[in-house]
């Protein structure tokens, strides 16, 4: 198989479509095991009954490591969200059902997210004392054990032709509590310049699912720290601030 279509870039990463495949292929210095340990969450999230993209293959594609998947048509959520603003409220709106709808699901096998945050808290930017209070929070906060996506944002999001919704890339998934996976969707919104909208959306999921909006709070300070590690240098001051409190406000 030969990569030629090119449809996004990053520095570590391409994707390519190939007919009814997309190619996700990897730079040489990305680590062999995360690729496969991405390849194997997305196997296990597909014994949901939730709409995703299937893994077709793992394999070499000119020279570099690949997972081969279902090319999904469609548009992207955010782009429609983009296209026309005058309908965020009903966007925003499937946004939230849709994560609502995969925070339902269980999947034992996947990784746990308290230990994830606990190694990412362990390796940010941070000195001693808020590491600790960080850690003290984490080791509060009910233990529970939904499916979270680790990345959930409108851009991660397909609406295809009749008008199904598909969750794309789930390289971060793991198992663990709602209210975390809403408190990082909520600082992706942030730290994408859409301060408005990131409130509106916690409103809305808070109310959608009798969630108390300070609840949700608690676990920000901890989702800021796990973005620390590898974070934009554009987002470090916003984070910081954000891992510095004790309590969010």
């Amino acid at each position: 198989m030969t990569a030629q279509h090119l449809i996004f870039e990053r520095a570590d990463k391409k994707i390519y479509r190939e007919g009814d495949k997309l190619i996700k292929q990897f730079a040489p210095t990305y680590s062999k095991a995360d690729i496969l340990n991405e390849a194997l969450n997305h196997a296990r999230v597909e014994e949901t009954d939730l709409h995703i993209p299937r893994i077709r293959s793992i394999e070499v594609v000119d020279g570099k490591w690949a997972i081969v998947l279902d090319y999904i048509e469609g548009v992207t959520l955010q782009q429609l969200m983009d296209e026309d603003p005058s309908k965020e409220d009903e966007y925003l709106g499937l946004f939230v059902d849709l994560q609502r709808e995969v925070l339902s699901h269980k999947v034992p096998m996947l990784n746990k997210m308290r230990d994830k945050f606990n190694a990412k808290i362990s390796a940010a930017d941070l000195d001693a004392t808020t590491r600790y209070e960080l850690h003290t929070r984490l080791d509060s906060m009910p233990r529970h054990v939904n499916l979270c996506h680790g990345d959930f944002n409108p851009s991660n999001i397909i609406i295809s032709p009749d008008g199904a919704e598909y969750v794309i890339d789930w390289s971060h998934a793991t198992q663990g509590n709602a209210s975390a996976d809403v408190a990082r969707s909520y600082l992706l919104f942030y730290l994408n310049g859409k301060a408005e909208l990131a409130e509106k959306y916690l409103r809305l999921y808070c109310k959608k699912s009798d969630t108390a909006i300070q609840y949700v709070q608690r676990w920000i300070p901890i989702v800021a720290a796990s973005r620390l590690v590898k974070a934009k240098e554009g987002e470090k001051e916003l984070l910081h601030r954000w891992t510095d409190v004790v309590e969010y406000e």
